[in-house]
Parts: structure tokens; sequence; C-alpha cells
């Protein structure tokens, strides 16, 4: 598993290292954003009259630009590289993957100016207009295309794991992204369109891309990232090939069927959410299949938690994993979700997994690259080690609180008087969320911290390397 510099004729290295420095740019972007936003409705008074800024435009601006803009980059560097590493050629297609690379930045910056000037589908995780819906698909179609050219063209006989991630996270948000979004334009001028759906039709087809954004963007696209970068770090192989790939089919089975666990308790008939929440119980034994996996790779290495924060990064991503998949079914059940439904404790669970999972195994795996791609050092490790107990602060401190926010809002809007009456008005269950409100935000800031600082790091490492190639050019001249 060591690592060996390749020559830069051999690999692409360059769309890498651009999507590496825009995921930390967006990811920057979209938590402070986020951390704004938590701040409004902490306190109030942060709701400015300008509409630009207000929760509803900017909510939207936070899920686009941490979702696609720094997870979607995050993936398509990591991706890129790890393709060409585990078949040992060079990407298909440059000019073509530089124009994912400008086109995904385009789509994410007019989606965010979009979203601020008020435009927007208001379909959750896909509010973009259609417009840049069509420039999606197209950059999307052109990432299909040199991932699978890319692996025509190997070296090697065998098709790594990761890959197999990664390319089903590829084929199906294509499937979720044209599908959820049919639309017809009011007119060719108009931002404005009609969904092609309606009612409880269109309520299923959105949770079913909703929750598949989460199955397959978010989740087996990033156990692409964790079946390389975890042993890649480690020094060791993974830790079961045969779980890994029982991992993999009945992951990519089962996700498709759940996301109208949803839907509970609405018109959608009461057959479609029960099956769905069958489905999400069973999801859970191929999610902690993958978890374990990933924690036995270090059997034999746990030393190297002392030394190594990197590591440190991925085994507590894993760990977020294990228990936000544990959530997820417990959470589709439907005495649970009478409960959780509609409250905090539902922003709590995505948030342990975006947070936990997605951002944590991105960070740990971004550190691994970026010495790699810059062929240096990381400036600072405290750095490193600052940003990995600020991040874990700050996601503790933010799902305890919505926890308590959620669970807590559930009682009160089902309590009941003696009288068979509502014990609380809903002013009072707004008042009782003050508190873990501000919990949440102060979680919010100790995260952002972390990755200003993991974006300044990244900064002084990129500057050293340059200037480490340069003396080297100069020492040869």
């Amino acid at each position: 598993m060591a690592h060996t510099t390749a020559q830069p004729a051999q690999y692409n290295y360059a769309i890498v290292r651009n999507f590496t420095i825009m995921a930390l740019v967006w990811g920057v972007l979209g938590m402070t954003a986020g951390l704004y936003i938590a701040s409004e409705l902490a306190w109030p008074f942060l709701n400015f009259d300008i509409p630009q800024i207000t929760f509803g435009r900017l909510r939207p601006v936070h899920t686009t630009l941490v979702i696609f803009g720094f997870g979607g980059s995050a993936l398509f560097a990591t991706s890129y590289y790890v393709v060409q590493r585990t078949c040992q050629t060079r990407l298909w297609g440059d000019s073509l993957a530089s124009f994912t690379f400008w086109g995904w930045q385009a789509a994410v910056a007019l989606a965010a100016i979009s979203y601020m000037a008020g435009y927007t589908q208001a379909r959750e995780y896909a509010e973009m207009t259609w417009p840049i819906d069509i420039l999606i698909a197209v950059v999307w179609v052109a990432y299909l295309l040199i991932y699978v050219m890319t692996l025509r063209n190997r070296s090697q006989p065998h098709i790594y794991v990761a890959n197999w991630f990664y390319i089903a996270f590829i084929l199906a948000t294509a499937i979720l992204h044209i599908f959820n979004n049919l639309a017809m334009p009011v007119s060719l001028f108009s931002l404005s369109s009609y969904s092609l759906q309606s009612g409880v039709q269109d309520a299923m087809t959105q949770w079913w891309y909703g929750h598949n954004a989460v199955g397959f963007f978010l989740t087996a696209a990033f156990l692409g990232m964790m079946y390389y970068f975890v042993p890649k770090q480690v020094g060791r192989p993974v830790y079961s090939y045969r779980l890994s790939i029982i991992h993999f089919w009945a992951l990519i089975f089962l996700y498709m069927w759940v996301g109208a666990h949803h839907l509970h308790w609405t018109a959608l008939p009461d057959w479609t959410s029960t099956l769905a929440a069958t489905f999400s119980i069973l999801l859970l034994m191929p999610s902690w299949g993958g978890m374990i996996n990933g924690i036995m790779t270090l059997s034999g290495a746990w030393d190297k938690l002392r030394t190594d924060p990197i590591i440190r990064f991925l085994v507590v991503a894993l760990s977020f994993y294990g228990m936000s998949t544990f959530e997820g079914p417990l959470m589709s059940l439907k005495s649970v979700n009478a409960l959780s439904h509609y409250t905090d404790w539902t922003v709590g669970h995505v948030h342990s997994g975006a947070l936990g999972w997605v951002a944590m195994i991105s960070f740990g795996s971004l550190y691994h690259l970026v010495p790699r791609l810059w062929d240096t050092r990381m400036w600072s490790t405290s750095l490193i080690y600052l940003h990995f107990w600020l991040a874990t602060i700050g996601i503790v401190l933010y799902i305890s609180a919505m926890w308590v926010a959620g669970i807590g809002q559930g009682l009160l809007l089902r309590a009941f008087d003696d009288y068979g009456n509502l014990a609380y008005t809903f002013i009072e269950t707004v008042q009782f969320l003050h508190q873990p409100y501000v919990v949440r935000a102060l979680g919010g800031l100790f995260f952002v911290s972390g990755i200003v600082i993991m974006g300044f790091n990244v900064y002084m490492t990129i500057r050293q390397g340059r200037r480490e190639q340069a003396a080297l050019q100069a020492k040869l001249a």
C-alpha cells in the first residue's frame, strides 16, 4: 500500500488539484452560511430587512454549497484520483474533465445566486431552476463518460471496489436528477416552471429523490472514498474484500426502496410507507457491514491513532456512519416517526451524517491527498489535530442540541391535558427551542472554525510545495 510519486505525464493531477481547492472554498462559504442561518433561528434580530439573506433564501444556499459545492467537488477530486491510481492509467479526456470542473462550479455558483434572488423550485436538495438542471445533467453525462472510459483503458484487470461505489453513485445520481426534475418551463426566457407531477405522486418522487440523494450521493459515493483512503492511510489492505462486495450489492439494492418512509401519516398509501420502513430496517445490515469493514481494516494498526490525526478523522467518520445508519432505520419506524417527524430531531440526524460521516471522511481524504498532489508535507500537523478536535466537539454539540430540541419539541406538541386539549401552545414550543438553538449555533461555530483552519493549512501547504518545486527547478537549471 506504499505510495509512489507518479510522473506528471502519467496521471492528470491538475483536475484533482482544482476540485480539491474548490471543495474547500465551497465548504467554507457553505458552512458559514449554515452558521448564519442557525444564528438567525437562535437570535431572531439577525433577520435583517434584507430579502437576500433571510433564512428562507440562505437555507438552500447552505445546502447546495455544502452538498454539491463541498461534497460534490470532493467527490470529483477523489474519484478522479482513485480511478487513475487503481486503474494505473491516465484520466480519459483531459478537455472533457476540464469541462466538468468549470461546468460544476458554474452550476453551484448560479444556483446560489438564483436562490438569493428568490428563484427556486422548492424541492428538497434540488431547488435549482430548470436551466441549471440541464447544465448539471450535461456535466454529469460527461463525468460518467470520463469515468467509464478510464475504467475501460485500465492496465489492471481487476476493478477495485472503490470504483464500484463511485460508478454506482454516478449512475444513480443521473437517474435521480433527471426524473425528479422533469418540469415544463413557463416560457423559454423564464426561470419559472411547472412540475410534470402533482399531489402525492410528486411527494413520492421528491422523497424517492431526496432519500436516494442521501443514499447514493452522500453515502455510496463517500464509501468509495472510504474504501480507498482508509486502507491507504492505515497502510493495510481492506479487512474483508468479500464483505465489501456483499456490502455493495446489498446497499445498492435496498437503498432505492426507502424514500417513502419520509411520508408516514400522509396521503401516501399505508402499504407504500410500510414497505419503505421495512427496507429501511434491512438497510441496517449492509450499512453496518461497511462500517465494520472500515473499522476492522485498522486491526493491528490501532497504535497509529495516537500519532496520525488523519486516521482519527477517518475512524470518527466511520463511527458516525455507523451511528447515523442505526438512527435512520430507527426513525423510519412509524411509532418513532410520529414523534420525530417535522421536528429538529430530523435536522440532528441529517447533520450527524453530513458532518460526522460526509465531512469527516472528506477532511481525512483531502488531508491524505493534498501533500501528494503538491509533492510536499502538510504545513502543520498541529493544525490538523486542532481541526480534528474543533470538528468533533462541534458535531457533538450540534447533534446533542438537536436531539434535545427535536424530542422535546415532539413531546410538547403531543402533550394533552386532562380535558383532551393541547397542553402547550405552539409559541411555548418555540420558546423551548431557544437554548438548543444557541448550543447548535455554538457547535456550528466550532465546526466552521475547523474548516477555516484547514483552508489556511492547505493554502500554506500549496505555497510551500510550489516554493520547493521552484527551488528544485532552479537547482536543476
